[in-house]
C-alpha cells in the first residue's frame, strides 16, 4: 500500500473547523472529497464555507481561479454514510468521545471497501481503542492534524496496537503527498506533541499557583526570555481553556494519574467558571472590546555596576554572559572564593548572582544569593527573571537588575522558587522528550520535528538536551525532586543515561 492516488475519493466525516480544514487540504491536493455530517444540512454548509475559503485564496493569488473551479467540482456533500462507499480514505473529525468514534467506524466498515483506509483525527484518545470494535482493526490509523489544518504542516501518523504497517505507511505517504510533514508515532497518551508539551502549560500553572508571578509576567519570561512564540496563558486562552484542560486530564488519566501529568486546580476553576479564553471573551486575560491586557512586572531602571567578578565557569549555557558583560563595557575581575565550587558572578556589594540550579535562592547552603533564570539564547533574549534569597538585600537585587539591564534585558523580579520559570519548564520538556524517545514513542528526529512544527517551539527538545547538557538538566530536576517529594520532578532513566553518555 502506498500513497492513495489523487483520483481516489477522500471522505471526511464531521464538518466542524477541523473537518473543513482537512477536507480543504485533500481537495487542494487534487482528490475528489466527500463531506458527511450527522446533522442535516451541515455538510452543505461546510462545502459552501470551503468554497468561500478557496475564493479568498484566489483573491490573494495563492491559487488560480481554474484550480478553484476544479476543486469546487470535486467537492460533494453526502447525505448518508452509504454515499461514502467509494472512498479510498475516510478521516473522521467528530466529537472527541470514544463511543461515538467506535460507533462511526463500525458503521463505516459495513459501507466502504475492504481496502479503504480508516483514519481518526483524535488528539487524545487511544487509536487502539477507537479501532477496537472493528473486524479489521489493521486498517485504522491515527492522522492527527493541527488546527488550522490548511496552514500548519505537521501531521502525526499514529499506529494503534493492531494497525498494519502497510496502512500506516500509506497514511504517511498520502499526507506527505498533500504537502504536509508527517511524523510516525506509537499509540501513547497525547502522542508526541500533546504528551511532550504538557510541562509548558503545567509548570506555568504550578508557578502561578505558588504565587511566584502573575500570568502576564510568566508569559513574558517564557516568550521574551526563552524564545517561545506565545506564553502558556495566552496560548491556552487561544486554544480554549476547556480544550486544553480536557487534553491534560485525558493524558493524566491515561497515564494512571502519574504525578508528572497532574492537572491544575487553578485551570479547573477557570473552566468551571466558564472562562474559556478568547471564544468566551475572557480566560486568563480579558478579551472584551477596549479591555487592557495586563503588563508583565518589569523592574525600574537601576545603575549598571562598573565591575563584577566571575568565579569559575558559569553553569550550563550561561557562560556567554561573560562575553555580554565585556561587550557592555563592564570590567570583569577574577574571583576565587575559597570553598565555592559553583560558577557565579560576584556583584560589587558582595552578593552572588548565579543561574538557577533547581534549589531556591534561599537555602541553608547559600547566603546572599540572587538566582537568574535559564535562557535558550542569552544573546537574543530580551527579558530575564531574577529571584533573591532572604539574605540578599534590596541593594544586592538592584545591582543584579542593573547588570542585566546593561546587557539590554528587561528584568522581571519573581518570588523565590525552585527552578524558577524557564529552567523548570525546559528541563521537564527535555526529560519528557528523552523518555518518549527511549520508550519508542517516536524517533528523536520526529520528536524534534513535531515540537518545532506542531507547537512552534524555538528548537527541538532533544536539540536542547545537547546544547544545555543532559547532566545540567539532570542536576536541576534532581534538585527539584528533593524539593518536591511527590515524584513530579523525578528525572527519567533516559535522562540519566543521556547524561552518562555525554560524560
Amino acid at each position: 500500500m502506498t500513497a492513495i492516488e489523487t483520483s481516489g475519493n477522500v471522505a471526511v466525516v464531521g464538518t466542524g473547523t477541523m473537518g473543513q480544514g482537512i477536507a480543504q487540504v485533500a481537495l487542494v491536493a487534487g482528490h475528489p472529497v466527500s463531506l458527511y455530517d450527522a446533522a442535516p444540512g451541515r455538510a452543505e454548509q461546510a462545502a459552501a464555507a470551503i468554497v468561500r475559503r478557496l475564493d479568498r485564496l484566489v483573491e490573494k493569488g495563492r491559487i488560480q481561479a481554474s484550480e478553484r473551479d476544479a476543486a469546487r467540482g470535486r467537492l460533494s456533500p453526502a447525505t448518508a454514510l452509504a454515499d461514502l462507499a467509494d472512498a479510498r480514505l475516510v478521516i473522521e473529525a467528530i466529537l472527541e468521545e470514544l463511543p461515538a468514534k467506535q460507533e462511526l467506524f463500525t458503521a463505516l466498515e459495513e459501507v466502504v471497501a475492504a481496502d479503504c483506509l480508516l483514519a481518526t483525527n483524535t488528539s487524545s484518545l487511544s487509536v487502539t481503542a477507537v479501532a477496537g470494535r472493528l473486524r479489521h482493526p489493521g486498517r485504522c490509523v491515527g492522522l492527527h492534524f493541527f488546527n488550522p489544518a490548511p496552514l500548519l504542516p505537521l501531521v502525526e501518523v499514529i499506529s494503534g496496537f493492531a494497525t498494519d504497517e502497510a496502512a500506516a505507511t500509506s497514511a504517511y505517504e498520502t499526507v506527505a503527498a498533500w504537502g504536509k510533514t508527517p511524523v510516525r508515532c506509537a499509540d501513547t497518551p497525547g502522542f508526541i506533541v500533546n504528551r511532550i508539551a504538557r510541562p509548558f502549560y503545567a509548570e506555568a500553572l504550578r508557578v502561578y499557583e505558588e504565587r511566584v508571578a502573575d500570568p502576564a509576567t510568566i508569559d513574558a519570561v517564557l516568550r521574551d526570555g526563552a524564545g517561545f512564540k506565545m506564553g502558556p496563558f495566552e496560548l491556552t486562552d487561544l486554544i480554549g481553556q476547556d480544550v486544553n484542560e480536557a487534553v491534560t486530564h485525558s493524558v493524566w488519566t491515561s497515564f494512571f494519574q502519574d504525578p508528572k501529568f497532574t492537572p491544575s486546580l487553578a485551570q479547573r476553576r477557570l473552566v468551571e467558571s466558564g472562562l474559556h479564553g478568547r471564544k468566551s471573551g475572557r480566560g486568563w486575560f480579558d478579551y472584551a472590546e477596549g479591555a487592557r491586557r495586563p503588563e508583565p512586572q518589569t523592574a525600574a531602571p537601576c545603575p549598571a555596576p562598573e565591575a563584577v567578578g566571575i568565579h569559575a565557569e558559569l553553569d550550563g549555557p550561561s557562560e556567554v554572559l561573560r562575553e555580554l558583560i565585556t561587550e557592555a563595557g563592564i570590567k570583569i575581575t577574577r574571583d576565587r572564593t575559597p570553598g565555592e565550587s559553583e560558577g557565579f558572578i560576584r556583584l560589587p556589594g558582595g552578593a552572588c548572582l548565579a543561574l538557577t540550579n533547581g534549589y531556591p535562592a534561599t537555602s541553608v547552603v547559600y547566603g546572599r544569593y540572587i538566582r537568574f533564570d535559564l535562557s535558550l539564547d542569552y544573546r537574543a533574549a530580551t527579558r530575564i527573571a531574577l529571584a533573591r534569597s532572604e539574605a540578599a538585600s534590596e541593594a544586592d537585587l538592584a545591582e543584579a537588575v542593573g547588570l542585566f539591564q546593561a546587557l539590554g534585558k528587561q528584568v522581571s523580579v519573581i518570588n523565590d522558587v525552585p527552578g524558577m520559570i524557564v529552567a523548570r519548564t525546559v528541563a521537564m520538556i527535555v526529560d519528557f522528550a528523552l523518555d518518549a524517545a527511549a520508550r519508542g514513542v517516536a524517533t528523536p528526529e520526529d520528536i524534534d520535528t513535531a515540537m518545532r512544527l506542531g507547537v512552534n517551539y524555538p528548537g527541538g527538545p532533544l536539540e536542547w538536551a545537547e546544547r544545555l547538557g543532559a547532566q545540567w538538566v539532570w542536576d536541576l530536576l534532581d534538585s527539584m525532586h528533593h524539593q518536591y517529594a511527590n515524584g513530579r520532578y523525578a528525572p527519567s532513566w533516559a535522562l540519566r543515561r543521556r547524561a552518562d553518555l555525554q560524560g
